[in-house]
């Protein structure tokens, strides 16, 4: 699958790692580093603009290492750029630690996974069909 991509950031394009790698990681791209402090939220710009094939969505999720060993995540997971948007890719990274991370030009903020999709046709009913779940919510399949 082809997407095409223009790339205004001084970094190069997303790649995949290792060819099992799900993701590609997604670089800030700023004039000046950006202090975010507990709890605090920020949009961080990778200059990367991506044109989708339709039927397909790129998802931006949070790098694994930055989350762990420092508390940074993507506030809105999975953040989903649909194949009509043709603005500059943003995440919204939020601060979740204790201490105040300094994000730098060209860091690993997130991923990027390009996956496709189905679009669904709804059909009105009065009823479904029964399971042995039923109405049971969340933590309902567990054991007790």
């Amino acid at each position: 699958m082809i997407v095409k991509i223009i790339n205004k950031s001084q970094h190069e394009l997303p790649n995949y790692e290792t060819i099992a790698s799900a993701g590609m990681d997604l670089r800030a791209n700023l004039n000046e580093s950006i202090s975010l402090k507990p709890l605090e939220r920020v949009l961080v710009k990778t200059g990367l603009f991506i044109e989708l094939p339709i039927g397909y969505e790129a998802q931006v999720r949070p790098r694994s290492g930055l989350a762990l060993k420092k508390g940074i995540t993507v506030l809105n997971t999975p953040g989903t750029i649909d194949a009509d948007y043709r603005g500059e890719i943003g995440v919204i990274l939020v601060n979740l630690s204790n201490e105040v991370f300094i994000i730098e030009n060209g860091e690993r903020i997130a991923q990027i996974i390009i996956a496709k999709h189905e679009r669904a046709e709804w059909i009105e009913v009065q009823e479904l069909s029964e399971t042995s779940r039923g109405e049971g919510g969340f933590g309902s399949t567990g054991v007790k």
